[in-house]
């Protein structure tokens, strides 16, 4: 496996001379000292005091003799993704000063989480700017895949909605599932309205057509557990008649973003080999406002055979997923992983940086919950509290897919979800913001593969 051009990295054989980058641990004042030399007294004057995150350029002959960057370590990946805003260009090769070097996978990740920048400029034009992590080609394998996959899932969510529809976003899964030996169909027209009806119901306001991604590869082994993944993506989400208004709206490009951490969690497995037979499915629509679309008080039939009263032509995506998560069920998977950007709720109760995640299953709460922070990237568990369940029934349907009470939205999301589960399939559910709302180390502004690393972790080793 290659590495991807746009990554920030370079090799010692690239040619060039890297400055050093100094990671010095918060309170080692002898290595700072040492560091520093004659211009502690200054550096210390403008402001460089040593402690967690502080960073300074080191004065030389020729102008920069290399940088310092102060690590408090057990804090994950993020923090050293404050550092390509600070070196700005140049090759720069990282020295662990009396660190353990292991430190340095988590460099890498954060350090290429940090670099990403979206743009629609010219390819040339991007790949000139910006510093690059000089570091052996063979190091931080698993950072490379995990920052790869990061910036191809931040891509889709950034890309603006007219340029990326139900049509893009399927053609862009298929080109990198298909380039990871993954065999593709994509379900369109009649196909598709014959075998997900309820998904067809939301995307027929659209003028553009919806498509549902269906994957599937092989594990490596005979005995190789078998995930499915299924994925919302809603690639731009009006609301519907039941229409949003104009502040909700403005984000609504990011209702993929389940889609999209599925894809690139998909991705991620798949360069890392994992030794897992794969299913994924991508619910690709747009809810729309049109003389075709659903409408308040329609009733669906979902794949299932179930009816669906629409309470709320916003909370689309849970329609969309019913379908899919029906067919998923079908071939008895081991472990069915579902995500979407499903309930403002979720956000209310945990913010935007805590996806939530719900299960059948304690096992695999705890698998999921302990790999996030064990990488530093946590979800939170939500119940699936059965007292809730029967908010979501319908006096002329099998159930309403919005609920009688203005509460727990998050759960009775899930609950309406569970109703497509069968019975001993083990399932979980993670509903995610998938953006950050404001520029932290590591985390631009934009699209965000919440939880991305923490499923990772939880699925490329044995489960």
């Amino acid at each position: 496996m290659s590495d991807t051009p746009f990554l920030p990295l370079c090799t010692p054989d690239d040619g060039g001379q890297a400055l050093p980058l100094h990671l010095v641990k918060v309170g080692d004042e002898a290595t700072l000292a040492r560091l520093l030399g004659p211009y502690e007294v200054f550096l210390k004057k403008q402001g460089f005091e040593g402690r967690a995150g502080n960073f300074t350029l080191l004065p030389g002959e020729l102008g920069v003799a290399g940088a310092v960057f102060c690590v408090e370590e057990g804090k994950g990946p993020m923090p050293y993704g404050a550092l390509p805003a600070h070196l700005k260009e140049g090759c720069w090769e990282p020295r662990p000063e009396g660190l353990d070097e292991a430190i340095l996978e988590e460099l890498i990740l954060g350090f290429c989480l940090g670099a990403y920048d979206y743009s629609l400029k010219g390819k040339a034009e991007a790949e000139k700017a910006g510093a690059k992590l000089c570091v052996p080609a063979g190091l931080g394998r698993e950072a490379r895949i995990l920052a790869r996959a990061a910036w191809l899932g931040r891509d889709l969510i950034n890309t603006p909605a007219n340029l990326m529809g139900p049509a893009e976003l399927a053609a862009a899964a298929r080109t990198m599932l298909e380039e990871r030996g993954v065999t593709v169909e994509l379900v369109k027209g009649e196909a598709l309205e014959k075998a997900y009806p309820c998904l067809a119901a939301v995307g027929a306001g659209s003028d553009r057509p919806s498509v549902v991604v269906v994957g599937r590869k092989e594990g490596r082994t005979k005995d190789a557990p078998r995930l499915s993944l299924v994925g919302k993506g809603v690639c731009y989400d009006t609301g519907g008649y039941d229409l949003k208004p104009g502040s909700s709206m403005a984000k609504m490009k990011k209702d993929m973003g389940g889609a999209t951490l599925m894809l690139a969690l998909a991705c991620a497995l798949l360069d890392a080999k994992a030794d897992i037979e794969l299913e994924i499915r991508l619910g690709c629509v747009e809810n729309s406002v049109s003389g075709h679309a659903m409408r308040p008080g329609d009733v669906l039939t979902t794949r299932k055979g179930l009816r669906v009263e629409v309470g709320n032509t916003d909370a689309e995506g849970r329609l969309v997923l019913a379908d899919l998560l029906t067919e998923a069920a079908e071939s008895q998977p081991d472990i069915i992983l579902d995500a979407a950007t499903l309930t403002g709720a979720a956000r209310v109760a945990l913010g935007p940086d805590l996806p939530a995640l719900f299960s059948n299953d304690d096992e695999l709460v705890e698998h999921i919950l302990a790999s996030g922070k064990e990488v530093h990237d946590p979800l939170w568990q939500l119940p699936l509290w059965a007292g809730y369940d029967e908010w979501m029934n319908s006096p002329i349907a099998d159930c309403n897919n919005l609920s009688s009470r203005p509460m727990a939205g998050a759960i009775t999301a899930a609950l309406f979800l569970q109703r497509f589960v069968p019975s001993g399939q083990t399932w979980a559910h993670v509903d995610t913001y998938a953006w950050n709302d404001t520029a932290r180390p590591g985390r631009p502004v934009g699209g965000e593969v919440l939880a991305l690393r923490a499923l990772f972790r939880a699925f490329s080793e044995s489960f």
